[in-house]
């Protein structure tokens, strides 16, 4: 049997693309998963990738704004090579502008986002009439539209990355194996448990979200953010709603009239979602880290193990640079993570 360079623990997204971007830089990987892809956080419904505002630059916002950039090339390249579509759009976002201070401010950071976004996208001020019904309700008639955002379809796209690093050769195991080269740990809520364990101290907490799939075709719709809710449109003939911020809960996994808050607040806002019937639901842990950033790098006195973890609402459009700079890492020994999303950051 070849020698296994690297053992990825967890089927989450940030094991999936760290595994995916090793594997295609020609290492010998086996991703262990103890139950199921996207288990967690990332076997969700919603998948907004979607950015900061654009001022007050710092290396968090910037390492996001790179991991965007990339996101195209990135999802085009493994459903190129999976032969599966993991429903990836750059369709851009909405969201509304409630009063004069705030079109004032969207209009000071669209000309923030000419120079910290590098010409790459945009972040404009719209009348809302330009998106019909699909425009949320703004009660200034103004919109922010920015071109930087995208959508995925989580479950396709884990099921994409699954199938490209087993076509690369990659090795996907259930259940429990052994851990051989380098280990890298990405076990969400999970693995924040073990490393505050382990570290004697919290690290980070899992945060329950909820999250809501209505019956619409808007395939090509941009997503939407208002009211502190997220409707992202998807290829499928769906649109997700979410998502509730659960600090305390005693169901994980099950859903409950929190969700229809959230999508009756989704509906007020868009006259095109007021009857699009609901279809499913999704309820799970997000893994946030004490920073609130994603945590990466050396997993303390702990000789080769490496963590990927705390990617909580925003993993999957994180994925491409966390996966580029852990590969970095492990198969190169350099070290690009940026202050702030470092483990020793959440000490």
């Amino acid at each position: 049997m070849a020698r296994i360079d690297v053992t990825v623990r967890g089927g989450g997204i940030f094991g999936l693309a760290c595994a995916w971007e090793m594997c295609r830089r020609g290492a010998k990987i086996r991703l262990i998963e103890r139950e199921k892809l996207g288990a967690g956080a990332s076997g969700g419904l919603v998948g907004a990738l979607a950015p900061h505002v654009p001022e007050l630059w710092n290396p968090k916002k910037a390492f996001q704004f790179e991991s965007l950039v990339m996101a195209e090339k990135f999802w085009a390249d493994v459903a190129a090579t999976s032969g599966e579509d993991p429903g990836y759009l750059r369709s851009g976002r909405l969201q509304p502008i409630l009063d004069d201070a705030a079109l004032e401010r969207a209009r000071a950071r669209g000309t923030e986002a000419e120079t910290l976004w590098q010409g790459k996208a945009r972040w404009s001020v719209v009348r809302s009439e330009t998106f019909g019904d699909w425009a949320p309700h703004s009660p200034t008639g103004w919109l922010i539209h920015d071109t930087l955002s995208a959508r995925l379809h989580p479950r396709n796209a884990a099921k994409a990355l699954a199938a490209g690093i087993s076509a690369l050769g990659g090795e996907i195991v259930f259940g429990d194996g052994d851990d051989e080269g380098a280990v890298r740990w990405a076990t969400g809520h999970w693995g924040l448990a073990d490393l505050s364990a382990d570290l004697g101290k919290t690290v980070g907490v899992p945060i329950k979200g909820q999250a809501a799939l209505l019956q619409l075709d808007r395939p090509h719709a941009p997503q939407y953010l208002a009211d502190s809710v997220h409707a992202i449109p998807h290829m499928d003939g769906t649109v997700a709603i979410g998502s509730t911020t659960e600090r305390e809960f005693t169901e994980p996994d099950t859903t409950d009239s929190q969700i229809d808050a959230v999508v009756e607040r989704a509906r007020a806002a868009c006259p095109a979602l007021a009857t699009a019937p609901v279809i499913g639901t999704w309820a799970g842990l997000r893994p946030r880290a004490r920073s609130r950033a994603p945590m990466l790098g050396y997993w303390p006195k702990r000789p080769g193990h490496f963590v990927a973890n705390g990617g909580f609402k925003i993993g999957f459009g994180m994925a491409p640079k966390v996966s580029q700079v852990v590969a970095d890492l492990i198969l190169d020994g350099r070290d690009a993570i940026p202050h702030g999303l470092r483990v020793e950051d959440n000490l």
